[in-house]
Order: structure tokens, then sequence, then C-alpha cells
């Protein structure tokens, strides 16, 4: 059973890489707008959630979902802080959010946050501060696609984070219970890569433009994942829940690029 559960946590590994870095690379070349929406897509998540339910069973990913809109929550405020601080240093901008994210996720454990109301509900208060702010205070712009070459490193890094990410999650949840992969499974991997690869390789101005897009794209869609992942898990289990919760994640998404299309500057 042992060496069932870490050849498990191995694929878990081997397909958290692949896919959260071919779809950070495809976002990255096609401008801020769609690139935000493929960057903004539940591919952390749903793998994550995915390997909870396979690895232990569907109702433990679905009680992982309990706090999952929070944690979205706190991600777009690490997009506002990052597009903040940015103005100076890139590092500045990233040591910003990324210490806010972790200090609120860390009272999420210390507090046992469990209330999915509650974690929905605040979700929803935060995804209209934070796009407010972005859209309105910042007047952050658009842009369009760039050409972007990458180095192996860039790209073995990407693999290597994203994949250690999905298997934390994964690992977490089971020895912490649900409550660890429902933090870890939408820790902002994406975000967090996106905006380092765009500050060092187009400038600081594309890195906070991009974060407009990915704040739409990854908390709408990724919260309407989690919701339909919290039912779909127990009502058809793992295979069909998995498919039909990205089918409305699927709906989401050409919603999210229409209103970014037609709405967003």
């Amino acid at each position: 059973m042992c060496d069932l559960f870490h050849l498990k946590l191995l694929l878990a590994f081997g397909v958290g890489s692949f896919m959260v870095t071919l779809a950070t690379v495809a976002a990255e070349r096609l401008g801020s707008k769609i690139g935000g929406l493929i960057g903004g897509l539940p591919t952390m998540v749903s793998i994550t959630l995915f390997f909870i339910g396979w690895v232990q069973t569907p109702r433990i990913a679905s009680e992982a979902t309990n706090v999952i809109p929070l944690i979205m929550g706190f991600s777009g405020l690490f997009l506002v802080i990052y597009a903040t601080l940015a103005k100076w240093r890139a590092s500045t901008g990233m040591a910003g959010a990324l210490l806010t994210w972790i200090v609120l996720s860390s009272l999420v454990v210390l507090l046992e946050v469990q209330s999915f109301v509650f974690s929905l509900s605040v979700f929803v208060f935060l995804l209209g501060v934070s796009y407010t702010i972005l859209e309105k205070k910042l007047n952050l712009r658009s842009t369009r696609k760039l050409s972007i070459r990458y180095t192996p490193f860039q790209i073995v890094s990407r693999a290597l984070f994203s994949g250690t990410m999905v298997a934390s999650g994964v690992y977490l949840s089971k020895i912490g219970g649900p409550i660890w992969g429902g933090i870890i499974a939408p820790f902002p991997t994406v975000y967090l890569s996106t905006l380092i690869i765009m500050a060092n390789s187009k400038g600081l101005e594309y890195s906070r433009m991009i974060t407009k897009s990915l704040l739409v794209s990854g908390m709408v869609n990724v919260v309407v994942y989690t919701i339909a992942v919290r039912y779909f898990y127990l009502l058809f289990g793992l295979a069909l829940g998995t498919i039909l919760a990205l089918s409305m994640s699927a709906g989401s998404a050409y919603g999210s690029y229409v209103f970014m299309r037609e709405r967003m500057t």
C-alpha cells in the first residue's frame, strides 16, 4: 500500500509538472487577456483535487474544497499587492505578495476554518475589492501577445516547482487532513512563476498588466470548478465528477474571456 501511495504521489508530481508548465507557457505567449485567461484556468487545483480523491477518497477531496474559495480570495490580494509594489521592484512586489498570502493562509490553519459558506462569502468580497483596485485605482491596461523565449532553466525550474506543489498538496492532505489539501491546491504557483518570468523577460509593467486577467480568470474559474467538485465528486465519483467539473469550468472560462474582451481595458 505504501509503494502504491508513493507511485501515485510520483505520478501527481509528473502530471502537475507537465500540465502547469504547458498552461503557463501557452498563457505567456498569447497576450495579457488570453494569457491571463489560460493562466487562470484551474490547472493546479484540478490536478491536486483529482489526486487527493484518487490517493484517498472522493469525499476527502470534496472536504478539501471547504477553504479553497477563501484561499483564492487571498490570491486576489496576492495579485493586488504585487501590482502595487512591483512599480519599484519585482522582488519587492513578489515578497510582499507572497508574505501576505502565507500569513493569511496560516491563519486559516490556526483558526481551523471549515465553513464553506464563510469561505465563499469572503471570496466574493475579496474578488470585488481586488478587481476594483486593479481596474480603477491602479488603472492597469491590457497588452497584445509578445514573442517570448524561454531558457532551459526557466522551463525546468517551473516544472519542478509546480510538480512539487501538486505532490505536496496530495501528501499533506493525507497526513494533515483535507484543510491542508485545500490550502496547497490553490497555491499561486501559476501566478508566481508567470509574474517572475514576465518581469525578467518583458519588464515590470507587462508583469503588472497581466495581473488583472489572472485575477478575473483565476479567481472565478477556479472557484466554479471547486464548487462543482464539491458536489459532483460525491454524486458521480472521481472520474465523471472531474469531467463534469471541467465542463463547468470551461463554460465559466468562456464567460470570463467575453467579460475581459468587452469590459476590461
